[in-house]
């Protein structure tokens, strides 16, 4: 059973919520929290009057109410940067570090790179045409979990989290996807966002997991470098590396896939 969770105070969660109960036949079983529950094949949807940054346990808590077993999370959200630019993204979520904005310091939720990477190749048809930009971000933040678990989201700013062209994509999207094949890969390198594994994943057959972007290595001594990227390949059950070198300088990017490749690691 996969778990789909509005958070309503949040105006996008709330959009995309309601873009998927318009697009498909739901059945209204059963109420959580006072409020009536969603079902759609393997589907419940539920919405939570707090910010989902803060639900750890979701899945077990959501279960247990519910009498079913919660195989996997989505959670449907906003996404807000500076630059306001308009984009749907999608990510795995975690810390390699502090945990500033929930889950749990220095620990990751399992990724769901069938999922991430199906919903990412539908949701490029879905949204063709729109003045939105389709990309994955890299994993950040919470809560914690301990089942897969990915973040949906409709950015950058409160003008477009009620956009009901993007939300109606992402919502086909999310009805219609099928999951991805190829070999399972972490994401080495990079920015926040990360353009270049979703030009890999649109393009190849590769599935993306958990994605470090090159600022949480920066500085990072050899061991260091190794736990946070095996720590992200134990979380999305691989071996195996895909390292963005030209966003690191070359003696970083050879060192970095020197110590996975000695570490026993596929890069």
């Amino acid at each position: 059973m996969r778990l789909l969770v509005t958070s309503l105070p949040d105006p996008a969660s709330v959009n995309l919520r309601d873009r998927l109960l318009e697009a498909a036949d739901w059945s209204h079983e059963g109420e959580y929290q006072g409020r009536r529950c969603h079902w759609l094949r393997d589907m419940l949807m539920v919405s939570i009057d707090r910010l989902h940054l803060h639900l750890d346990h979701v899945d077990r808590v959501v279960g247990q109410e519910m009498g079913v077993h919660i195989d996997e999370v989505v959670f449907l959200s906003k996404h807000r940067a500076a630059s306001g630019k308009p984009t749907l993204t999608m990510h795995p979520i975690g810390n390699f570090g502090k945990a500033d904005y929930g889950g749990k310091e220095g620990t990751l939720v399992p990724a769901s790179p069938s999922f991430l990477g199906g919903l990412l190749r539908t949701l490029s048809v879905s949204a063709s045409g729109l003045p939105f930009e389709v990309s994955y971000e890299v994993t950040h933040h919470g809560p914690f979990l301990e089942v897969p678990t990915t973040y949906v989201e409709i950015g950058s700013d409160e003008t477009r989290w009620e956009n009901l062209d993007a939300a109606k994509a992402m919502a086909e999207a999310l009805l219609s996807w099928v999951p991805a094949d190829g070999p399972v890969v972490v994401g080495v390198g990079g920015g926040h966002y990360a353009p270049r594994f979703t030009e890999v994943t649109l393009a190849k057959k590769v599935r993306f997991g958990h994605m470090v972007a090159k600022h949480v290595l920066d500085g990072k001594a050899d061991e260091e470098v190794l736990d946070i990227i095996g720590k992200a390949m134990a979380a999305s059950e691989t071996r195996s590396a895909y390292v963005h070198k030209k966003s690191f300088s070359r003696p970083e990017a050879r060192r970095i896939g020197d110590l996975l490749t000695d570490a026993g690691y596929d890069v």
